[in-house]
């Protein structure tokens, strides 16, 4: 067998390269440049771990296992290539799911064997079953419902119904006990019940968190299903498994605080406030003090674009429904003719996953030296002709600055209104995720340039030539 030629030694010696190769591709994935540099370490990481994994004694059904290998690369390359950049969210939904579970499926079937054999079970692997069983369903539930709203097969805007939360505390409280019951009678059924409560506790956990919170929601899942993968891990005794997911549960949870301190709110304030639940009456902009929304034409703004000097893009999730970033492209290219220095303007959580916006733009060819985080872009506003804002809702709304009262106060926001004239591309006044009017669109010096963005980027562009 090829396990005899292999000594654990030199299986472990193997995983730790895999773990390097681990940690050198999240380094690269931190910046644009380098992200598929590292797309490309992680994948040899991977291949080095399972290799050397189909190696051990453990593993002797090679014709089974090496065909779900097959069927799983097959799915894996026919979803890479077809899944559209603008689904990228819901694609990362699907896999922080199906980590979730791998880990409960493998759990529950590791218990059963050993029930089965003589039910001998050492202390640590019995507390590692549990775990991996709850916090596994939890995840694989409550990536299903992520995933349904960012396809929009359930409404975004969050469900809340009343005794939610007291309800979601006794189902998790449930299922934990249930857990620690079925260690201590070492029962499959019971075991089996707690996989169903923490399955039912992840649909509720997540329901009432609204779309301007899923980029939290997808990395704190994603911290969660490095965590499935630990426990695993320990079930199986298997190194990689065990350093491959703390890699992604240390990740996914910097990434869950970092998402959260970029909209200047706690955690716990993401996952229990039901942020975005109530929308501003009439869901439109209030004009109570007198000032009106402007509306304008594409050859207008053609005229503003055409004695711009510096125009600042920024991008939005109106801009990834309507795939208009190719778009966007184009016509950023076509004012660079024109002598317009161009820029793009990236909020941490515009979109519904973190670097939702970097991802579109990179499909586009956008070159890296364009595009600007929020803190390195802010202070050119003031210097910019022309700000031109796709989609983008509240991540540009200048009450996160000046309203105690509203709910995205003190909410890092992008700087669009010191910009000398502000364009606007949405299909209405419907507000953003958060349910809020956007104040912005009040400002004497914007404009709003109304219909779907692809079509109206498409008319910029014509006008601008033209112009």
């Amino acid at each position: 067998m090829i396990a005899a030629a292999l000594s654990p030694t030199t299986v472990n010696a193997a995983y730790l390269v895999a773990a390097v190769l681990l940690v050198l591709a999240i380094k690269s994935l931190a910046s644009p440049r380098h992200a598929r540099l590292g797309n490309r370490l992680g994948a040899l990481g991977l291949v080095i771990a399972i290799v050397f994994t189909l190696t051990l004694e453990e593993v002797d059904r090679y014709a089974f296992v090496l065909s779900a290998i097959g069927v799983g690369a097959v799915v894996g390359a026919v979803g890479a290539r077809t899944v559209r950049m603008t689904a990228m969210p819901q694609m990362v939904a699907l896999l922080n799911g199906t980590g979730g579970g791998a880990a409960t499926a493998i759990a529950i079937a590791e218990f059963n064997r050993i029930e089965r054999i003589d039910g001998d079970f050492a202390s640590d692997t019995l507390v590692a079953i549990l775990a991996s069983t709850v916090i596994g369903s939890i995840t694989l539930s409550g990536s299903m419902v992520a995933f349904a709203k960012l396809q929009e097969l359930i409404q975004g805007r969050p469900i809340v119904f009343p005794g939610q939360q007291a309800i979601n505390a006794s189902v998790v409280v449930g299922a934990i006990a249930v857990a620690a019951a079925a260690g201590i009678a070492e029962e499959t059924t019971l075991l089996l019940v707690a996989a169903a409560a923490a399955l039912a506790f992840g649909v509720l956990f997540v329901l009432p968190i609204g779309g301007a919170d899923m980029p939290v929601v997808i990395a704190l899942l994603n911290a969660s299903s490095g965590l499935g993968a630990v426990s695993t891990g320990f079930v199986l005794d298997n190194n990689a498994l065990i350093i491959g997911g703390s890699l992604v549960g240390a990740s996914g949870t910097l990434l869950t605080l970092l998402m959260a301190k970029a909209m200047n709110r706690s955690v716990a304030n993401v996952l229990f406030s039901a942020f975005g639940q109530v929308q501003a009456a009439g869901g439109g902009v209030r004009t109570d003090d007198g000032r009106t929304v402007r509306a304008t034409t594409p050859e207008d703004v053609a005229v503003q674009l055409g004695f711009a000097r510096k125009a600042i893009v920024v991008p939005g999730y109106g801009m990834a429904v309507a795939q208009a970033q190719h778009d966007v492209r184009q016509l950023a290219d076509v004012l660079e003719q024109q002598g317009v220095e161009v820029k793009y303007a990236i909020h941490p959580v515009a979109g519904r996953m973190p670097g939702h916006m970097n991802v579109l733009l990179a499909e586009a060819n956008v070159p890296y030296t364009q595009l600007f985080e929020m803190d390195e872009i802010n202070p050119e506003f003031a210097q910019a002709d022309v700000a031109i804002v796709i989609g983008a809702n509240d991540v540009t709304n200048p009450a996160a600055r000046s309203d105690p009262g509203s709910p995205i106060y003190g909410m890092p926001i992008l700087d669009v209104d010191k910009a000398a004239s502000v364009v606007v591309l949405k299909r209405s006044m419907n507000p953003g995720f958060a349910g809020i009017d956007n104040e912005l669109y009040l400002d004497p010096k914007t404009t709003m340039l109304f219909g779907d963005a692809k079509e109206s980027v498409l008319k910029l562009i014509t006008a601008v030539k033209n112009s």
